[in-house]
């Protein structure tokens, strides 16, 4: 057990903030964002056993990813809250990576972000803000790379209108 544990925290643990940085902007909500982090990280830990390899980070991104699914999925079958309106997201405490980009028009990018649909979102956020390849975002995401990269075109054209403001 402990050698799991010291393999776990060599190869999982140093990628904390990418799980976390993706939990957050697939939610939009920090609380939720911690629940998935918490309950991906102690799921990979238990399948940890099951890990071949030394790429640890798409693996546990996928995990994350899993987990979001899941948790969607849960609130559907019990009928919980609705996710935040644009307004709340706005409000949101900015993750250690939206703190960096605050700075300037961080804010409009941020909201941009998040206005995005989540297929596009995700493979955005996994690309420019994690620097992730194709083949670890399709590892990830579970998708060819040819949608991947359909996906991420789609997103970043998203992404500049609104940014740019005009109707899509």
């Amino acid at each position: 057990m402990n050698d799991k544990r010291l393999r776990f925290e060599a190869l999982a643990m140093p990628h904390l903030d990418a799980a976390y940085n993706l939990a957050r902007w697939l939610t939009r909500n920090s609380a939720e964002a911690d629940d998935i982090v918490q309950d991906a990280m102690l799921r990979a830990f238990r399948a940890f056993d099951g890990f071949r390899g030394d790429a640890a980070k798409p693996w546990l991104l996928a995990i994350v990813r899993n987990c979001h699914r899941s948790m969607l999925e849960q609130k559907k079958r019990h009928a919980a809250q609705p996710l935040p309106e644009k307004d709340e997201i706005a409000a949101d405490a900015p993750t250690p990576e939206g703190a960096a980009i605050t700075s300037g028009d961080g804010r409009r990018l941020n909201a941009a972000l998040a206005a995005l649909p989540e297929e596009f979102r995700e493979v955005v956020i996994l690309r420019e803000l994690e620097d992730m390849s194709y083949r670890e975002i399709a590892d990830v995401t579970g998708a060819p790379i040819g949608t991947v990269m359909s996906r991420l075109a789609r997103g970043r054209a998203l992404l500049r209108v609104e940014l740019a403001g005009e109707p899509q």
